[in-house]
């Protein structure tokens, strides 16, 4: 292959990465120890904190709602679980790439 189709590949690599707003959020071990839960589910549980978490929502062009969202409780769950939290609840929607949410430990 040449140097010229080399450098061509590489960069269309570079640019549908961009378009598409690929991002590598993985959980952690601890966090997925950490499930999602109603307020109902917490309502015996201890609130340890709160936690809020951050991704792009928009390189170059709007990225994908749902893997945003994905990526926003992935986040979320990995930093509850430096709280010592085992469960996490939506405090509020997601806007502009950005989510709260509370974390809580409880029994099982």
């Amino acid at each position: 292959m040449s140097l010229k189709k080399i450098c061509r590949l590489t960069a269309t690599t570079a640019l549908l990465s961009l378009l598409t707003g690929c991002t590598y959020v993985q959980l952690t071990e601890a966090g997925s120890q950490v499930r999602q839960a109603s307020a109902a589910d917490v309502s015996t549980c201890q609130m340890v904190g709160s936690v809020s978490s951050q991704t792009k929502d928009k390189v170059v062009v709007d990225r994908n709602s749902g893997k945003v969202r994905e990526e926003l409780i992935v986040l979320a769950r990995n930093r509850a679980a430096d709280l010592g939290a085992n469960a996490l609840v939506e405090d509020g929607a997601a806007a502009d790439g950005v989510q709260n949410f509370k974390a809580y430990r409880c029994q099982d």
